[in-house]
């Protein structure tokens, strides 16, 4: 099964910036969407996160509407890692940011990825 590793997150004021990496132990890229979930706090933990961006193989990337214009996805495919630029946060942006299989790719067996224990970002006002 495919590991992640999710790091970056950190503690910001208001209109701060900040960039997630998600490490990826396989070069999965090619065959598998990918993307950025979150789970804010006193959400279910038994529950999937909810979707934030993410992007495709052939690059296109989608999100999802309270963070269009501030979030980035991208991903260097040399690397396997997978980026989320984060600008002009806001304090409802604080939550656990996990990476996974983009849901399209969710249920496929090729995109088998294991769920990291993620990167809490928190943004204070």
């Amino acid at each position: 099964q495919v590991q992640v590793v999710e790091s970056g997150g950190g503690s910001v004021q208001t209109g701060g910036s900040l960039k997630l990496s998600c490490e990826v132990s396989q070069a999965i890229f090619s065959r598998c969407g990918m993307a950025w979930y979150r789970r804010s706090p006193g959400e279910e933990r038994n529950l999937l996160p909810d979707l934030v961006a993410s992007i495709s193989t052939d690059g296109t990337a989608t999100y999802i509407d309270s963070v269009k214009g501030r979030f980035a996805i991208s991903q260097d495919n040399a690397k396997n890692t997978l980026y989320l630029q984060m600008n002009s946060l806001k304090t409802e942006d604080t939550a656990l940011y996990f990476c996974a299989a983009a849901p399209s790719d969710y249920t496929s067996p090729n995109c088998k990825i294991a769920w990291g224990q993620g990167t809490q970002v928190t943004v204070s006002p």
